[in-house]
């Protein structure tokens, strides 16, 4: 099982590049990797009951190709003509802009599939794990929340279907009462459990410690040395460097502090999980395929990630290194497909 940890950067990788990149034929090379890496690693009870991305795509990117197309009226290829008097959608509708909403909802496609697929793969309680010692209460509200969102389902099913068995059918907004009163009674049963549970494990026996002034000064340093280089990054591009500096001194001061203060609340761990190979591997292949995306490689075409169908619409270019180096987010479904074959 490849650790949590590994997952999320995959997710944000994938996140990362298709920001980076408005070129169909990488979004689309992505979307086929994020689909490979769900089919492999995905259990099949999660993957039937989540939203397939090619469903999601089917109701994005021709929303996006429409929105695009009736409000940014650019490009040569002219399609048609609406009246003029129409607020924001009068003008032509381009063929480019077409092409350019499609291409945005085609992103959007992209990065809801990794995000799925990161879904699927990752348990809710490894996730709230990663949650940072200093946010435990948060931690705890979170993982309670995502408890209860799919018992509430199961519990709507279940009383749905025994409605449905004693002839109850649902043509009005009366008729949903016989379901809402039993919902919200079985809520409220689970919640009271839960809290007579946690009195009795002594949840909340021992109040919180506030944190030292010198802790608070430093993570409101750290804040506004990070909001101050991110406004000087926007407003002075020639302070770049300074303002670059700023941001990741404001960054490192906030992890600090956070870290400083989660050490001082107690954790006790039943099950750890250790950092395998195949976790490295993972993220090797994330970090090449970052290197190729971000940084300024001689051999990379970067040029290529920037493509605009305006004023004419032309074939996007691609670069074979590029398309190899976003090959590397393909690691989890590789090392998942070999330790199968190990076993077999």
């Amino acid at each position: 099982m490849i650790d949590v940890r590994a997952w999320l950067l995959w997710a944000l990788t994938v996140l990362v590049v298709a920001s980076s990149t408005r070129n169909p034929l990488y979004a689309v090379l992505l979307l086929l990797i994020t689909v490979v890496v769900g089919v492999t690693c995905a259990p099949v009870r999660n993957r039937r009951a989540s939203l397939s991305p090619l469903r999601f795509a089917a109701m994005a990117v021709p929303l996006a190709a429409l929105f695009n197309g009736l409000t940014a009226h650019l490009g040569d290829t002219v399609l048609f003509r609406l009246p003029d008097w129409l607020p924001l959608l009068g003008g032509p509708v381009t063929l480019e802009a077409l092409v350019f909403g499609a291409t945005n909802g085609l992103t959007l496609t992209v990065i809801f599939s990794a995000f799925a697929v990161f879904n699927q793969v990752t348990p809710v309680h490894d996730l709230v794990r990663l949650t940072p010692r200093a946010f435990h209460e948060a931690g705890v509200v979170l993982s309670i929340a995502l408890t209860f969102i799919p018992q509430t389902t199961r519990s709507l099913n279940r009383i749905r279907e025994a409605q449905a068995v004693r002839g109850h059918r649902v043509r009005g907004l009366r008729d949903w009462l016989p379901i809402v009163v039993p919902l919200l009674v079985s809520g409220l049963e689970r919640s009271m459990g839960l809290a007579e549970a946690m009195v009795a494990r002594g949840y909340g026996a021992v109040s919180d410690q506030a944190q030292p002034l010198r802790t608070q000064g430093l993570l409101a340093l750290g804040l506004f040395s990070l909001l101050g280089g991110w406004l000087v990054w926007l407003f002075l591009p020639s302070w770049k460097v300074p303002a670059l500096g700023g941001m990741i001194v404001g960054a490192g001061l906030i992890v600090g502090v956070l870290w400083l203060a989660g050490r001082a609340v107690p954790r006790t761990a039943y099950r750890t999980h250790r950092w395998t190979v195949r976790d490295t591997l993972v993220v090797l292949g994330c970090g090449l395929t970052l290197a190729a995306i971000l940084l300024p490689l001689p051999l990379a075409g970067r040029a290529t990630l920037a493509y605009v169908p305006y004023p004419r619409l032309t074939l996007p270019p691609f670069d074979p290194l590029i398309g190899l180096a976003l090959l590397g987010l393909l690691a989890p479904a590789a090392i998942v497909t070999g330790g199968s074959a190990g076993r077999a």
